[in-house]
């Protein structure tokens, strides 16, 4: 991450409905928008809320104030996935090696959002989250759930092996996923998790599975918190 620190390297991810843009050395601060002009303004708007998120853990993160500082190293196409709604597409830099204090780096930006995740749920405990313009919208439990699954499924593209337990507690199963999801990290950073699964698969790199998986976490606080509103 030796980049001046004037700058925020961003990469944009173009599907034919949606765009999304991303931070590259600020895992899960990526915002999506009808075109690119629309999803660079969210990431800047989401930067106070990002901030928030970090600032237990103290990573000397800043929110712009406006998006002069934010430069474009990237641009890619998107896919099915991307209009669905989540960011997918590998970036040129995810196969960068990681070095010890970036792995930290990620490891406190993936705590700080599961603190901000909890403290959402928490909160929302016992209430009513508002539903879309058509009713839409998951039930507190069924999100918590889905974020569950979720983070089973993405650590499955590291070549990691996580069951959720049918009926066991979610907070014991919050705790057991986000341990595995810290050490498949580390071993893929570390190279000991192979490029590709016994089927010819292609496995992801350390920084593109930590980028969906803070993005995912921090996307379903913050869509608690503004249900709630």
């Amino acid at each position: 991450m030796n980049r001046p620190s004037s700058l925020i390297e961003v990469y944009v991810e173009v599907g034919a409905k949606r765009t999304f843009a991303g931070a590259l050395d600020w895992p899960g601060w990526c915002r999506s928008g009808r075109d690119e002009g629309a999803a660079v303004q969210a990431l800047l708007d989401y930067g106070p809320r990002y901030a928030r998120a970090l600032r237990q853990a103290r990573l000397g993160f800043v929110a712009p104030k406006d998006a002069s500082r934010f430069v474009v190293r990237e641009r890619l196409a998107g896919n099915a996935t991307t209009d669905f709604g989540a960011p997918d597409m590998p970036t040129a830099q995810d196969s960068d090696s990681i070095e010890d204090t970036e792995l930290r780096h990620f490891q406190a930006v993936l705590k700080a959002g599961w603190r901000t995740f909890d403290a959402a749920v928490a909160g929302a405990e016992g209430k009513e989250l508002r539903k879309g313009p058509r009713g839409g919208g998951r039930v507190l439990d069924k999100i918590v759930r889905h974020l569950l699954e979720s983070d089973a499924a993405y650590l499955a593209s590291l070549g990691v092996r996580f069951k959720v337990t049918e009926g066991g507690d979610p907070r014991q199963e919050q705790a057991r996923v986000r341990e595995a999801i810290l050490q498949g990290l580390a071993s893929a950073s570390s190279g000991d998790i192979l490029e590709q699964g016994p089927r010819g698969g292609v496995r992801w790199t350390a920084r593109r599975f930590v980028r969906r998986v803070a993005w995912h976490v921090l996307d379903h606080a913050w869509e608690i918190e503004d249900r709630l509103r």
